[in-house]
């Protein structure tokens, strides 16, 4: 098993939230990518200001480093056509891999016309760019019913209306990582709720998000079978696998 290739090593804090400038940031995305391409990991997962930069040094490196972006980050909670808007945006700048934030308040509040519409509209214009696309559920929002019901509605979308697309190019992703939580509980992935989505998926892909942190956890992830793993800790899973 190699690690590296599961993972996408991501940095989603704005400048605000860092306490950082956009130059400050953009350099930190920067190093973020040489990092990936040194390593040989999979992919790095960027806010959309930084993807026409970050797409020109890989291409100027000649590596194979996967571009991926987040849209409508973190609530997702953005009119279809906004989605798209932006989405349309991060292709034309030269991302690989859209990650889009699920409206998933509209999915518990009974809206399901308009979470159906997104997934169709949004997942057909990155597939037909023969790119990637994931959708972001925000399993710490939802129940483990909701957890099921919303993977199985991503599947049969995918499956009933996208069918001549590629099925393990659309991922049910699990976490923001930003999600808040009540009394501090974890937001992110736990071997729990990334069985739901296994079980529910296929054969779409799963991918592993928010609070990831080192080689065990990665390795038991990917055991489970999620295809990859989202992580601001990228570089210490790897030095982890290398020490021991």
């Amino acid at each position: 098993m190699n690690v590296a290739d599961f993972l996408d090593s991501t940095y989603l804090k704005t400048p605000k939230q860092s306490g950082i400038s956009d130059s400050e940031t953009l350099e930190k995305v920067r190093q973020l990518a040489k990092e990936a391409i040194e390593n040989h990991i999979y992919a790095i997962m960027v806010r959309p200001d930084y993807v026409r930069s970050l797409r020109m040094l890989i291409d100027e490196q000649g590596s194979d480093l996967k571009l991926g972006t987040v849209i409508d980050f973190p609530e997702g909670r953005n009119p279809v056509k906004e989605k798209l808007i932006e989405a349309q945006s991060a292709l034309a700048n030269g991302a690989d891999e859209l990650d889009f934030v699920i409206d998933y308040n509209a999915f518990k509040n009974g809206k399901i016309d308009k979470v159906r519409e997104e997934i169709e509209s949004c997942s057909q214009l990155v597939l037909k760019s023969g790119k990637v696309v994931k959708w972001i559920i925000e399993t710490a929002a939802l129940s483990d019913s909701e957890i099921i019901a919303i993977t199985k509605l991503i599947r049969d979308i995918t499956l009933d209306k996208l069918s001549e697309y590629p099925p393990e190019d659309v991922f049910v992703k699990s976490s923001t990582g930003f999600y808040e939580t009540e009394n501090g509980e974890p937001n992110g992935a736990n071997p729990h709720v990334i069985g739901l989505m296994i079980d529910n998926a296929g054969p779409l892909s799963v991918k592993a998000s928010g609070g990831i942190r080192n080689h065990k956890d990665a390795e038991k992830m990917i055991k489970t079978g999620v295809k990859r793993i989202g992580t601001s800790s990228a570089l210490k899973i790897l030095t982890e696998k290398i020490e021991k």
